[in-house]
């Protein structure tokens, strides 16, 4: 019979026993016995060492659930609704609170959110989404087909003035069944995979609200989505305005369930009430700071990225007649230094252009400015008058003021925001033309009066706004004929047939190369009419606490998507054995 080998009785036959050891140590000298134990307590020592090293060698530091922070926003929320978000802070809380069909990924461009995957069609007028089966809002109930048909259909009512209406236009919407949902399209439109990362309302709560009172309903400031964070608490002043959130995370979100327990937000009237309580420490994060905000902090960490979007001067030609002549646009455009504006009032934080696209766009060769083409102030007015010379203008000295016996007096307003940056710029616009000689106006808004009083209803001569491109920098809606009239989005109400059938080629275009010939003949047509005086392209600036992990701004096509992989952000940590950390 074979004996089974013990490996352990082995090794302890050939240890001295407690006793041999005794015996040994009472046989040593004292100077001997003093070198045994020094020896003895230098080897335990020794040996905590290496197995400490050991045990840090093959520790990792892994994310951790737990912590908060307080960012600060310019800006109180008025429509926390996916369909209805106006503002940077609208925007920015839908964007925690509520998730679609997709959404933006810092590396991947569009990842699946509450799909699980989808399909296209081979002609590319159809799109197939199945709904994750264990997708659900805050309140507990599942996201199906019939919340994503009703969003798409609110967002399709014209009486609710959405602006994401354009995006939306002929398209049809469909439940297949609970999980399944169909969109079909009138026409192939290449970028439409972004249009699946609307947000979806909960259609059990929004369904007996009429599109009348859409814009009035309390879920507006109180929603309910399916979003990495939900509304755990509003904080309400006297008159019951919202002055602050806080937002916990979502046990059940799609993607998996946020490191980071709590966020909270705070809502300013102004930078300057933001940058102040910034410094008193009653907000970590900023997101959106002005660069000549950014400038004056000391010792902040800035997370910075390129926008698709663009800030150009509009001209209404409708309103002012005088904007009709190309020579006058021409002249207004050839007065001003580009390079000059993203210099001292951007801190170099963004990209002079004289395209309708960005520079990070399929148009990346022409869309910036070529600094070689700028000349010193002096002789872009001298050019930019005899420009006026050529049409037929003359210099009313004692008036100040450029006249032309049919065409009248060059004067007009310029009206923009009251964000500081855009007041800036207004600044430097008026008096660069009043040093050509033209009289400007300079007319400030609060934002959301902008909005409604002045660029809805197209009341201006000339307009300094932003325009928002997105991640496929499709410019269609804020330049096809089609949108001059709102809720459309073409401010200069420019007319073209050319540049329309450009826009609509290269909408239907699967292939870059080829729709960067499409959007190379849109520009061309745009550089030779001047609707628009195109100044710079921003970068997004985001001051963040150093403690918090995670943050990437690759791809961010608006500020709300800085929160785009905010369930992988986080504060606290974990040691763990390298074979733990998976």
């Amino acid at each position: 019979m074979i004996k089974k080998f013990n490996f352990v009785s082995a090794i302890r036959s050939y240890l001295p026993r407690s006793k041999e050891i005794e015996r040994v140590v009472r046989s040593l000298s004292p100077f001997e016995k003093t070198l045994f134990f020094f020896l003895t307590i230098a080897f335990i020592l020794s040996s905590l060492v290496l197995l400490s090293k050991v045990n840090n060698f093959i520790l990792v530091e892994i994310e951790a659930k737990g912590g908060s922070f307080t960012e600060g926003i310019v800006g109180s929320p008025r429509f926390i609704n996916p369909i209805l978000a106006l503002s940077d802070a609208d925007r920015d809380m839908s964007s925690l609170v509520y998730s679609g069909l997709l959404k933006a990924d810092p590396d991947s461009g569009l990842v699946e959110d509450l799909t699980e995957g989808y399909t296209v069609s081979e002609d590319g007028l159809s799109y197939d989404f199945t709904i994750r089966e264990d997708s659900v809002f805050h309140d507990g109930a599942k996201v199906t087909a019939d919340d994503v048909v009703f969003t798409v259909l609110k967002a399709q009512d014209p009486v609710i003035k959405s602006p994401r209406l354009a995006s939306w236009d002929g398209v049809k919407v469909e439940a297949v069944d609970e999980r399944h949902v169909r969109f079909i399209l009138p026409r192939p439109y290449a970028p439409f995979l972004e249009n699946a990362t609307l947000g979806i309302l909960p259609k059990h709560l929004w369904q007996g609200v009429d599109a009348e009172q859409f814009p009035f309903s309390e879920l507006n400031v109180s929603p309910v989505g399916s979003g990495p964070y939900k509304i755990k608490k509003v904080e309400r002043n006297s008159s019951g305005i919202p002055q602050g959130y806080v937002l916990s995370a979502f046990n059940d979100y799609a993607l998996g369930r946020s490191y980071i327990d709590t966020l909270a937000f705070r809502f300013y009237p102004s930078e300057e009430a933001l940058i102040l309580a910034y410094q008193k420490g009653d907000v970590e994060a900023m997101g959106g700071v002005s660069p000549e905000k950014i400038s004056q902090l000391k010792q902040v960490r800035i997370e910075q990225t390129p926008l698709p979007r663009i800030f150009a001067v509009f001209f209404n030609q409708n309103v002012a007649q005088i904007f009709s002549h190309s020579e006058v646009r021409a002249a207004l455009n050839r007065a001003l230094d580009k390079e000059q504006i993203v210099e001292q009032i951007l801190a170099n934080y963004g990209t002079a252009i004289d395209s309708p696209l960005p520079p990070e766009s399929i148009d990346v060769e022409n869309a910036a400015l070529a600094s070689s083409t700028e000349t010193d102030s002096d002789t872009r007015i001298v050019e930019a008058r005899a420009l006026l010379e050529q049409g037929g203008w003359k210099f009313n000295e004692e008036e100040g003021v450029w006249t032309h016996p049919k065409k009248g007096k060059l004067q007009f307003s310029l009206a923009t925001s009251e964000a500081p940056e855009l007041k800036a710029v207004a600044e430097e616009l008026k008096t660069a033309w009043e040093e050509l000689g033209v009289p400007v106006e300079v007319k400030i808004f609060a934002t959301g009066d902008l909005k409604e009083t002045v660029v809805r209803p197209r009341k201006f001569d000339t307009l300094f706004f932003g325009q928002v491109l997105g991640r496929t920098s499709d410019p269609y809606p804020f330049w096809h004929s089609s949108q001059r009239l709102d809720p459309g989005l073409n401010i200069a109400s420019y007319v073209n047939s050319s540049a329309d059938k450009a826009l609509e080629q290269a909408r239907a275009e699967s292939n870059p190369e080829k729709r960067a010939q499409f959007y190379e003949t849109f520009k061309n047509e745009i550089t030779k009419d001047v609707p628009a005086i195109f100044l710079y392209a921003p970068e997004f600036l985001y001051v963040v606490p150093k403690d918090v992990h995670g943050i990437s701004l690759n791809g961010v096509t608006i500020p709300a998507e800085r929160f785009s992989n905010i369930y992988e952000w986080y504060i606290s940590t974990d040691n763990v054995w390298k074979i733990f950390a998976s």
